[in-house]
């Protein structure tokens, strides 16, 4: 492929394994010494950094917060991949999936430089070292995982399962990159990690990097055995060949031994993924790649590796002891005290750092320098390598509306004419990611542009629609979780994508989704040195006013409930009411940095109503009132309907009409949100609106019939602390619901155009009588519907093809 960058030079020769020195041994072994030094001194120590002194009560933390167990194994991959960056000049990130396993990235990034020139007052001195012990899980410091505060991480690992699919992620379309993925054996419990394993299915070694998957079985969890460290040995290894691994097993405690092992089987795995990547690169252009065995390493060290071997009569290293604090009250316990100073002794830190309290010059050699440091490789910090989308036009694709309100077309469809254009135009940095439903979402134009991606063997049948291919950029497969991952890993690493997703089942990544707004949070507002990330953008479609033969399952639109919980400073929400105001938005967000982007649009036809001029200034506002579909000319209306989202837009619309004929001396103001966040007032969101404007929109004393796509409830959070917030009537989904027809399920939830007529009926104080017979012929068309849906299947023909009156 004549996009994809060739290795290096330094990186086209095999290489050849000769066995480690015994002086080679020497410093490894020293130089991971002083890891764990590092690792343990910042769970304990506040004061007296390198043991210049007898240890005492004073120089122990008040508070003992933070994990041992996997950190001296993480640090010994480290120092291992440090070797080898050395050796091969590789391009290496580092992912650490173990939970609480910061110490060992951190130890790493100080020793390597990086840290230092980050936050200079921690400085390579023994000052800066008593710093950095100090600001570990201390309040106004850092916490126990690798958060966007540490140099190095695009994975915090705060909540488990995510690493391989985020290494993933960042290898895609990264033909330099190896990422190597420490996995945590407690994590490999979780759903997420167990069907991450299949990314390799999905990885194309000529066009992308590799993944270098690293599974620490250190044994145990908080309090239990892990289930991986106790199967048999066959067992485990029958697993990961299943799975399309290689596997390779590393397995012992005495250190000498297990550095001479780690150097062979780790180059082997290095130089194994070199030839897989030279075979696939070199042939012939056209050829169909098989998927190869990527190499991985089962890598078994005791937890707590180096650590106390017993605490009162307990075993720690080796067991479940040993995943917190070892040794927990020091600072009261003359026992435990003289025990944790014998500890951080047996690593002898006066043989590792010099009088200043800097690793000796020796020791400093060991690792790789400038940007092929593991903790300074900028694809680490994605911001700095990203590059803007090269974007046609969007209103190149504007659906021609000549009257509002006249004909039906796909939003969804519309856009994916677009979006395969902008795939088009960035098929080295942007991909498209979906759970088996690209096609069902109405998006499946952008096959036009690429297929998806497809490692796994190619039978004649995929010829007839299947759109499969080794150099697709559609990845799907049937796990929110990893599709979520790999998005994450991709924009972290500096490049762009856009997710789509059935309503109910992205709730299937709340939580991925809040992990990810932690981390845009932290880095956006206080991490300056981090650059702006393209934005997670998730078009959420196949929505809960159209499941026709799904059903209630398929009825929740509580995802926006969960987004609103997150800070304001990097999520938007945006209902855009039709085709030309879906391809505004969709423009808006892809440009976009630093920000989670949820775009709620139907996929099945509605009806149109904005031209591309009216729908770019409609989307610019956010909100607003809509001239043609209100009749108060500009003075106090007698009740302003809102509307926020297509099918709550479609029915309230309808209402309006109702209205208008049945009651024609009611002034009545339409007004449509697009950006749901807009509602707040300014001084508590920065994209709200001033006090006046919402005022003006929605009247002081008015009642307000609201029409939203999704539960009442958030709405009335937005606008709580609002004028007139005791006249806001929200309409919303009410979890009621079937196989319905739309119209049907509308009226069960009363967001249908009957409910809201009568609803703006009851509460104009001058049409409490007059509007009596109105409301009886209402209810009549209520019931008159729900009886024709359940007779004929489908609603009636004057619902179906409606359109807003002309005249």
């Amino acid at each position: 492929m004549s996009n994809v960058e060739t290795l290096p030079a330094s990186q086209t020769t095999q290489g050849h394994f000769e066995p480690l020195t015994a002086d080679e041994i020497r410093k490894m072994n020293a130089y991971w010494r002083a890891c764990n030094y590092l690792s343990a001194g910042m769970l304990y120590l506040c004061h007296n950094p390198l043991l210049r002194e007898p240890l005492k009560p004073e120089h122990i933390k008040n508070r003992l917060l933070g994990h041992w167990g996997s950190d001296p194994g993480q640090s010994f991959i480290w120092v291992h991949m440090n070797r080898l960056i050395k050796k091969y000049d590789l391009n290496t990130i580092y992912l650490s999936g173990p939970g609480h396993g910061a110490p060992a990235t951190l130890s790493n990034c100080y020793l390597e430089g990086v840290y230092s020139e980050v936050y200079p007052d921690k400085s390579q001195d023994i000052h800066g070292l008593q710093k950095f012990f100090k600001q570990f899980s201390f309040p106004g410091g850092i916490g126990s995982h690798c958060t966007p505060e540490t140099p190095g991480s695009i994975h915090e690992g705060g909540e488990l399962g995510y690493s391989l699919s985020h290494g993933f992620g960042a290898a895609f379309d990264n033909p330099d990159l190896i990422v190597t993925v420490a996995v945590g054996d407690g994590e490999s419990e979780t759903g997420p990690l167990a069907t991450s394993w299949h990314s390799n299915k999905f990885l194309n070694p000529v066009r992308d990097g590799a993944v270098l998957p690293i599974l620490h079985l250190n044994g145990y969890k908080i309090a239990n055995p892990t289930i991986l460290a106790r199967i048999p040995a066959d067992e485990l290894d029958m697993l990961f060949r299943g799975l399309g691994w290689t596997p390779h097993v590393v397995e012992g405690d005495d250190p000498d031994g297990m550095h001479a092992k780690m150097a062979e089987v780790l180059e082997g795995c290095v130089l194994d993924i070199r030839a897989i990547q030279e075979k696939a690169r070199s042939a012939p252009a056209g050829h169909t790649v098989e998927r190869p065995k990527w190499p991985m390493i089962i890598l078994r060290t005791p937890k707590g590796w180096t650590g106390p071997k017993t605490v009162d009569g307990h075993k720690v290293e080796g067991s479940w002891r040993a995943h917190q604090i070892p040794i927990l009250d020091p600072q009261t316990n003359p026992k435990s005290l003289a025990e944790v100073e014998a500890w951080l002794r047996s690593y002898k830190p006066e043989e590792l750092f010099d009088e200043s309290g800097r690793l000796i010059q020796e020791l400093r050699e060991m690792a790789p320098v400038g940007n092929r440091r593991i903790t300074a490789n900028p694809h680490a910090n994605g911001g700095l390598l990203r590059r803007p989308l090269n974007m046609p036009d969007f209103r190149d694709y504007a659906v021609k509306v000549k009257q509002p309100g006249q004909i039906e077309v796909s939003s969804t469809d519309v856009t994916a004419h677009f979006l395969r254009d902008v795939m088009r135009r960035n098929m080295t940095s942007f991909r498209v990611f979906g759970p088996d439903e690209t096609a069902s979402n109405k998006l499946q134009a952008i096959y036009e542009a690429s297929p998806k991606t497809w490692m796994e063997e190619l039978i004649p049948q995929d010829q007839d629609g299947g759109f499969l291919a080794n150099d697709g950029r559609v990845m799907e497969m049937l796990s929110e979780h990893t599709l979520e991952g790999w998005f994450e890993g991709y924009v972290l690493t500096g490049r762009h994508g856009f997710f789509s997703s059935y309503e109910a089942f992205v709730h299937i990544i709340d939580s991925m989704f809040n992990q990810h707004a932690k981390w845009l949070e932290k880095s956006k507002l206080e991490i300056r040195w981090r650059a702006p990330v393209s934005s997670i953008n998730l078009l959420i479609t196949s929505l809960v006013w159209r499941q026709d033969h799904n059903g209630f399952t398929h009825q929740d639109p509580g995802f926006l409930d969960v987004v609103t919980n997150k800070s304001p400073e990097v999520t938007r929400i945006y209902l855009p009411p039709d085709a030309n105001c879906l391809l505004s938005v969709t423009d808006h967000c892809l440009r976009s940095s630093n920000y989670v982007n949820v775009i709620v649009a139907d996929k099945a036809p509605h009806l149109q109503y904005l031209d591309m001029e009216s729908a770019v200034e409609h989307c610019t506002k956010g909100i607003g009132i809509w001239e043609w579909a209100s009749n108060d000319a500009g003075e106090e209306p007698d009740a302003v309907i809102a509307c926020a989202g297509d099918i709550p837009t479609s029915e309230g619309l309808a209402a309006v009409a109702l209205l208008r004929e049945h009651c024609p001396h009611l002034k009545i103001r339409f007004v449509n949100v697009v950006d749901l966040f807009r509602l707040m007032p300014e001084r508590e969101h920065p994209h709200g609106m001033d006090d006046r404007e919402f005022d003006g929109l929605f009247t002081k004393s008015k009642p307000v019939i609201f029409n939203f796509h999704a539960y009442a409830s958030l709405i009335h959070k937005l606008t709580y602390r609002r004028t007139n917030h005791a006249n806001f009537h929200v309409r919303g989904y009410k979890e009621k619901g079937n196989i319905n027809t739309p119209l049907e399920l509308a009226i069960l939830n009363q967001v249908d155009r009957f409910n809201l007529a009568i609803d703006v009926i009851e509460r104009v104080p001058k049409l409490e009588e007059k509007g009596a017979h109105t409301v009886e012929w209402l209810k009549g068309q209520i019931i008159k519907a729900v009886n024709y849906a359940h007779e004929n299947g489908i609603d009636q023909k004057e619902i179906r093809e409606w359109k807003w009156p002309t005249k």
